[in-house]
């Protein structure tokens, strides 16, 4: 019996090669779809959970009050971790981590290399397991380095390095560290990444750590009993830190009020997305992005089992004396279903099969988009094999369980009169139809948006000139502004250079008081030309200059958003009251806002100064567009003339802002291959329906023809019941992408205006696309000879 089902089956699906095509094409696109997001999705909440005390892992939290502001990040200060752990019984033990950079020296070669500083229990409490070393020894001393097995191989040219010495820049001179350990690479599912560890005590030791209570630059992770109250210990860590803060006068009260320490789970980690909970982790894209991923699979897989759905039930007309015969000769009910729905496991199987090898080639350019390193065999493990298997199954069973069902309850009689007949108000095809078609626009509309709103990322004006702006940094073992004040002035006589800058190189964020109001902003140390070299405009009062010998003791420059939140009227001649260093600098200038950050951050306050206790060491080149290459290298040889042991890296300003839209670019990709996969996956299922309708209305076309329709009538005719079922599903898709675009758009604080455009252009690429499937289709009918039409009936 099953043999006999089988050999029908295989018959069916080669008698209709068209139909088989259409079915097997679409399902296999649909399940490759599905697959690839299945890997992804896999791999997103694999993060982290092979760490053997993943259970016990908590990173800590400091959420800052301000007023109605409040914010969330995962820095800490290197007092909090072991003071938490002296007071609090519940913690085993206390992990500082905190990312770095060094120059190494190879031979006569100088590279730099990221490394990152950790308490010595680190391999003990982390499953980062070590090829060779003891986890429990391996950062006890002070001079001691743990490489990764790709480091190892790349300084040494084996992983058998234990003994051997780095030589790595500490200050100006060049330290020895002996490698004690080789650890095995990082799996790709680690929040934590590292080439190196370092020991945490090696920065205690040189006096590099910041003991202040209310510092925030490093990730503090706690071990806790297993039996452990989770917020018990949060309580009990807040009350720590206000017994602990009195030891800082004239910070209690504000710490009280503004700052709450508090915990997460290491396993959710990886998911928290926001710049401020990055703090140097490997983080991956927001959980909207996974939402959306999954959501795209199901509806191209829901698009392909409606398209099997409305082709097998159409094309039923064919079959239905095949089910009268079968049924006259004692055939049950569920015998068809059986056949039926063995049909669609076949096809299926022949899908499924496809998808797999579509998967393995789409696997590349998935990686490249998503930014991962998926495999199949990377993630071939039980669950995922049964996820696959309860993905056929199902995908087999929802595209054949209604066509079975309606096939095999036809009547006998009715079907061996020729009586049977689909009805024209056939509302579950036609509805089917709607639904697929409905959330292709949706997709187009999606992709529309996204792309509106990265061009609007990568093109609006940030308020400064990016344009050939060259930033490389002096180096931390240079002495200060002199060097970079010789390094500037040689640029200024370089061909190429337009002018030349200085900053700190960083936007650090303090505090200070303005009247009764304390605020954050963003500090930075900057040089007279700054302004100018990035063409930012004085708005109010005046620029840092030499002819004014205070000013870089007594005074700032602030931003139109620092004039703002303070609530001044006449901000010149205002004084803001740093009292961490005891000081009251005036404020001389007003310059206008800028984007600083990334456009997907708000402008905040921001302070500039020119305090020389603040390092500036970071030069800003304006080249001109003549000979690039050649400025670079002469920028590089006189870099090369004064500072020693130092790489030269540096960076094109307007590169880097561009970068910050690395994920943007990326989805709009994704989503913009979702939508053409979609509309393309419809598109098949109408071409299909479009023809089986021809060929059941081809003695009717033989009839209008001899009575003198023209073709372009008949191809009208056939095309509008299509048409107006596109339409419908326009209709029904606007309002939801609408809902859908705004609900994206609110994680930007500068967007896009939702525009009518989108979705008119969204609705007439839709119609075009249908009616030029269903056209192709409905010409040919018409051009049919109706002599042989009429002749075949």
């Amino acid at each position: 019996m099953l043999r006999n089902y089988f050999k029908i089956a295989v018959r069916n699906l080669a008698r209709n090669k068209v139909f088989s095509f259409i079915n097997i094409a679409g399902l296999s696109l649909g399940l490759t779809c599905c697959m690839l997001i299945v890997l992804y999705t896999k791999d997103e909440v694999s993060f982290d959970r092979f760490h053997r005390n993943k259970d016990q892992l908590y990173r800590v939290m400091v959420t800052s009050l301000d007023g109605d502001d409040t914010r969330t990040f995962g820095s800490t200060n290197a007092i909090h971790g072991p003071t938490f752990k002296q007071d609090i019984p519940e913690i085993r033990e206390v992990i500082r981590a905190q990312s770095n950079s060094f120059v190494v020296k190879k031979g006569n070669e100088i590279l730099k290399e990221d490394m990152l500083f950790a308490d010595a229990p680190f391999f003990s409490v982390f499953s980062m397991p070590l090829l060779s070393g003891d986890p429990a020894t391996v950062l006890s001393d002070i001079h001691s380095i743990v490489l990764s097995e790709d480091l190892a191989e790349k300084y040494f040219g084996t992983k058998n390095a234990v003994g051997k010495t780095m030589m790595l820049k500490t200050g100006d001179d060049f330290e020895p560290f002996i490698v004690s350990g080789v650890a095995k690479r990082c799996p790709q599912n680690s929040s934590i990444q590292f080439n190196a560890v370092l020991p945490f005590a090696y920065q205690e030791a040189k006096g590099w750590t910041d003991s202040e209570w209310m510092g925030f630059y490093m990730n503090t992770f706690l071990l806790l009993n297993e039996k452990a109250d989770f917020n018990a210990v949060i309580a009990k860590m807040n009350q720590v830190s206000k017994s602990k803060v009195i030891a800082e006068p004239g910070k209690e009260k504000d710490f009280k009020n503004q700052v709450v320490f508090g915990l997460m789970p290491f396993l959710d980690v990886h998911l928290q997305s926001a710049g401020d909970l990055r703090n140097g982790l490997d983080h991956g894209s927001s959980p909207i992005y996974s939402y959306i991923l999954s959501g795209i699979a199901i509806f191209i897989l829901l698009i392909a089992c409606i398209n099997f759905v409305n082709l097998t039930v159409a094309r039923s007309l064919n079959r239905s004396k095949e089910i009268g015969v079968r049924k006259v000769v004692g055939s049950l009910r569920k015998q068809l279903i059986y056949q039926f729905l063995g049909e669609s496991f076949l096809l299926s199987f022949l899908a499924f099969t496809l998808a797999i090898v579509f998967t393995q080639i789409a696997l590349p350019v998935f990686n490249e988009l998503a930014n991962k390193q998926l495999a199949l065999s990377y993630l071939l493990d039980t669950g995922l094999v049964s996820g696959y298997v309860a993905l056929f199954v199902s995908t087999a069973l929802v595209a054949g369980m209604y066509p079975a069902l309606v096939l095999s309850g036809f009547s006998p009689v009715q079907t061996l009169y020729n009586r049977t007949k689909l009805s024209r108000k056939n509302y579950l095809t036609k509805g089917l139809v709607i639904f697929q078609f409905a959330l292709s626009v949706c997709l187009v509309i999606g992709t529309i948006v996204i792309y509106s709103q990265f061009q609007y990322l990568t093109s609006k004006d940030l308020g400064y000139n990016d344009e050939n702006v060259l930033i490389f940094s002096v180096g931390r073992g240079a002495p200060g502004a002199n060097l970079t004040e010789v390094i500037q002035s040689e640029l200024k006589n370089t061909a190429g250079i337009a002018s030349v800058a200085a900053f700190n190189g960083n936007y650090n964020g303090t505090r200070a008081k303005v009247g009764e109001q304390e605020m954050d902003f963003g500090y930075i140390g900057v040089s007279d030309d700054f302004l100018k070299i990035l063409q930012i405009p004085v708005l109010k009062g005046r620029n840092f200059s030499k002819s004014f010998s205070t000013d870089p003791e007594d005074a700032i420059v602030v931003n139109e958003a620092f004039v703002k939140r303070a609530g001044l009227q006449n901000p010149i001649g205002q004084e803001v009251n740093f009292e961490w260093k005891n000081k009251k600098m005036k404020i001389i200038g007003v310059i206008r806002d800028y984007h600083y950050a990334s456009l997907k951050d708000t402008i905040n306050p921001l302070v500039l100064t020119q305090d020389p206790k603040y390092g500036i060491n970071t030069i800003i080149a304006k080249l001109d567009s003549k000979d690039i290459p050649a400025t670079i290298r002469a920028i590089e040889k006189i870099f090369r003339s004064h500072v020693k042991n130092q790489p030269f890296e540096y960076r094109f300003e307007d590169e880097a802002n561009l970068k910050r839209y690395e994920s943007e670019s990326k989805w709009k990709q994704m989503i913009t291959l979702a939508a053409v996969l979609s509309i393309f996956v419809s598109c098949i299922g109408l071409f299909g329906l479009a023809t089986f309708n021809a060929e059941m209305r081809v003695k009717e076309i033989g009839i209008r023809k001899v009575l003198g329709a023209s073709v372009a009538s008949i191809t009208t005719l056939l095309s509008m019941d299509f048409v107006k079922l596109v339409l419908i599903s326009i209709l029904i898709a606007l309002p939801i992408s609408y809902y859908g675009a705004n609900f994206w758009l609110q994680d930007f604080p500068y967007r896009i205006a939702m525009s009518w455009s989108y979705f008119a252009i969204a609705a007439i690429l839709a119609i075009a696309i249908a009616v030029f499937t269903v056209s192709f289709q409905s010409i040919r009918a018409a051009m049919l000879d109706p002599v042989r039409s009429l002749r075949s009936e």
